[in-house]
């Protein structure tokens, strides 16, 4: 995968591109990715990137020009259709099934705006997504960014040392992840669940799938409302609200 970042300050991403996962990643050449400086593109002689808003408002508006040519230039001779990102409160709010779409594409590029926002003309004729991880306002694109593009990141073919914990994490299959155990089996008095200890791989299983769901009633119920539910899916939901409605 190819990944080009724009963005006013490319210094922000050396923490999180040259440590970990990710710089493993890009040593193993699952991934490239190019951070630009687009106030380079502006065509003004001090290198202005935004402007006054049209009609009055508070805030400064990033130009259309340095943009659209930052973008022609990265793209220029690739021979790909990237997809063009903008990170935005205003975008469709990000989540493990985005990340997983995301992760099939061979070219991101990634628009980490500040000030007030973007020139409606960028949004209109350049964007193919609007991402939000949240509800809530950063002071620029590049935070969001990283954590989109660390979310796709790790889904490459290769990435993770286990191909499995993809596949197990939280959100993954709809639900949030069951709770994990490692040594000592018995510490502080706070011991194990004898059926990992079983070695009974399919009770294991059984154990981890009902306390998935116990976790995401408990924290995300929201996940549940629109999960197709099996049937034993079904019966483990009503022995875990028994169960619930017992402790109380």
């Amino acid at each position: 995968m190819r990944i080009d970042v724009l963005s006013l300050f490319p210094e922000m991403y050396k923490g999180v591109l040259e440590h970990s996962i990710l710089k493993k990643a890009a040593d193993n050449g699952a991934f490239t990715c190019r951070i630009t400086d687009f106030r380079q593109y502006a065509d003004n002689k001090h290198q202005r990137v935004d402007d006054y808003t049209y009609g009055g408002g508070a805030g400064m508006l990033l130009m259309p020009q340095p943009i659209f040519d930052a973008v022609e230039a990265v793209t220029k001779d690739t021979g790909t259709k990237p997809r063009i990102i903008m990170m935005t409160p205003q975008g469709t709010r990000y989540n493990q099934r985005y990340a997983e779409e995301l992760a099939k594409e061979d070219h991101l590029i990634f628009l980490c705006g500040h000030y007030e926002g973007f020139d409606e003309r960028i949004r209109q004729s350049l964007v193919t997504d609007e991402i939000s991880i949240g509800d809530y306002v950063l002071t620029g694109g590049e935070l969001a960014s990283m954590v989109v593009m660390d979310s796709v990141i790790r889904l490459l073919p290769g990435v993770l040392g286990n191909e499995v914990s993809a596949h197990t994490d939280s959100f993954s299959n709809g639900l949030l992840e069951h709770p994990q155990y490692t040594r000592p089996a018995d510490f502080r008095g706070m011991k194990v669940p004898d059926v990992l200890l079983s070695g009974n791989h399919k009770l294991i299983e059984e154990w981890r799938h009902k306390e998935s769901l116990r976790r995401t009633l408990m924290r995300r119920p929201d996940l549940l409302e629109n999960r197709i539910l099996t049937d034993k899916e079904k019966e483990w939901l009503q022995e875990i609200k028994q169960e619930i409605k017992n402790k109380d």
